[in-house]
This record gives structure tokens, sequence and C-alpha cells, in this order.
């Protein structure tokens, strides 16, 4: 049985973005573990449970009565309850201003390469769940990064969608600093669909850094705290591609190890050229 590990925002998820992977590995047979920051629970965002939301770049709705149905049911299940916690999985790494920053670093290394040596070669691929909340908690998340890497090292999967594809955008070797993705063909959220105004958080968080959440409501950040397809443009570097695929319903690429999907619309298809990549060995998709 092929495992997957599933990585998701405790800052809110789009719902389809996760249903897409899952039930496209659970149709394969395959066990899948979730993964979030801290091991907290994470939560689906509302609007992506409301059928009557327009989405106000497209104009039009994006949510389908199935998949908000599909949302709550994946969300009630147990299944997200009790997440694998990257943050006691994967060290954080050491700052130069430490005063032993030459042994942190040895020490820190021996873990990573412990981890990718024994524990990451338990699992087939890596996907990282979009929606605005992975902005938040997986962007720049250098565990993430480091797992990320250490699944390439290994020639394993990764797929990312909408604002997950961040991540391999900022996963890089600290020594040579060049993005995971240099070369290659990508797709992600465009230009064309980020929000003027209404891109929200939700999740067992609060500001004031308690636990309470945030209720029924949302943090409104109005536009997204960056331009995603600006930063992917500039991370595959003249050999490599950003492909929007504006105007098309779907977009959804495979450059290996990579999959990668635009936004919503696109969550099922990723699913779909994971599975195809690790049962029919697919390397190319959409470009």
């Amino acid at each position: 049985m092929k495992r997957v590990i599933i990585a998701v925002s405790e800052w809110g998820y789009w719902g389809e973005e996760l249903v897409g992977p899952v039930e496209a590995c659970e149709k394969a047979g395959y066990e899948i573990t979730y993964l979030t920051p801290t091991g907290a629970k994470p939560t689906p965002l509302t609007v992506s449970m409301d059928p009557a939301f327009v989405d106000p770049p497209l104009g039009r709705r994006v949510v389908s009565s199935e998949m908000a149905e599909k949302t709550r049911l994946l969300d009630k299940s147990g299944k997200l309850d009790k997440p694998k916690n990257l943050s006691t999985w994967v060290p954080r790494r050491p700052y130069p201003s430490s005063p032993t920053y030459l042994r942190d670093m040895e020490a820190y290394y021996d873990t990573i390469d412990a981890i990718v040596r024994d524990e990451v070669p338990k699992y087939d691929a890596l996907v990282i769940v979009g929606g605005s909340g992975a902005m938040v908690d997986l962007a720049n998340n250098q565990r993430l990064h480091e797992l990320i890497l250490g699944f390439v090292k290994l020639d394993k999967p990764v797929a990312a969608e909408c604002y997950g594809v961040t991540c391999l955008a900022f996963a890089r070797d600290p020594r040579e600093k060049k993005s995971i993705i240099r070369g290659k063909h990508v797709t992600g959220h465009p230009i064309d669909y980020d929000y003027n105004d209404g891109t929200g958080f939700e999740g067992p968080h609060a500001v004031d850094g308690s636990t309470k959440g945030f209720g029924n409501g949302f943090i409104n950040f109005g536009g997204p705290f960056y331009p995603l397809e600006f930063i992917l443009r500039d991370a595959v570097g003249p050999d490599g591609a950003f492909i929007g695929n504006v105007g098309h319903r779907i977009s959804a690429l495979v450059d290996y190890p990579f999959i990668t999907g635009r936004s919503t619309p696109d969550a099922l298809a990723t699913g779909d050229l994971l599975v195809a990549v690790l049962e029919k060995g697919l390397r190319r998709y959409g470009w």
C-alpha cells in the first residue's frame, strides 16, 4: 500500500483543495497521513462550504453543493482530528546569531539527514493543500521546506495547489539559495485570480495568541500578502515557466517530481495526476 502525507494549514484551507487529493488517494487505496504545522486540527474556510459564494475575480460561484457537503463530511469524519505535528517532527533551523551556530547546524543537519534517511522513505508522496491559510503557516515554513527537499532528494513526487505552490518557490538549499523549482514548469494562483479584498483566514488560533479561534467570522486582510504569479515566474528562472492557463477551466501540470494545481477547480485534476505519477510513471503533463 502506498502512503501519502498531506500538509494542511491551520489558518484555513479551501475544502475542495483537500477533498480532491484525498478522494483520488482513497480511491487508489493509499494510506493518508495528515500533517499540520503545530498538530492542531485544520479548519476549512467557511466560504469553501458555501454554494452561494461568488468568487470576486471570476464573477461566478465556485463551490458546488456536492463539494460543500464533502468538505463538511471530511471535517466531521475524525480523520483530521489528530494530524502529525510538523513542529515536533522536523527541527527549526538555528539562527546564525547563535554563539554555537556551527555546532547547532551540525546537530540540525544530523537530525534532518536522519529524517530523510529513516522516515521520509515510509511515504510515497507529499501533497501541500492550498487556500488562503497556506500563506500564513505553510509558505515560509522552513520545516516544511526541509521536508520538500527530502522528498525531492529521494526522487519522490510533491504535489501543491494554489497558494501551497509558494512552498515550492521558497524551498531551497540554504547554501545555494536557488528555488527547488528553478527550470521547472508550474502553475499556481495567477494575478488575474487574486482578490482585491476579502482574503481571509480561519482556524483554531486567535490573534492574541490564545486558541479561542475566530468563531463564525474571519480576519480580512484585503488582498493576498503577495502576488504568487510573480513569485513563481521569478523562481522558475529563464529555463522554466509559469503557466497560469487563464481562461482555461483547468490548469494542472506535471514536471516531475512536481505536480501543481492552479486553484480550486483544479484540485480533482491535481489528485488524479498524483495517482497517475505514482501508478503509471507520468513525468510530464500540461505543457
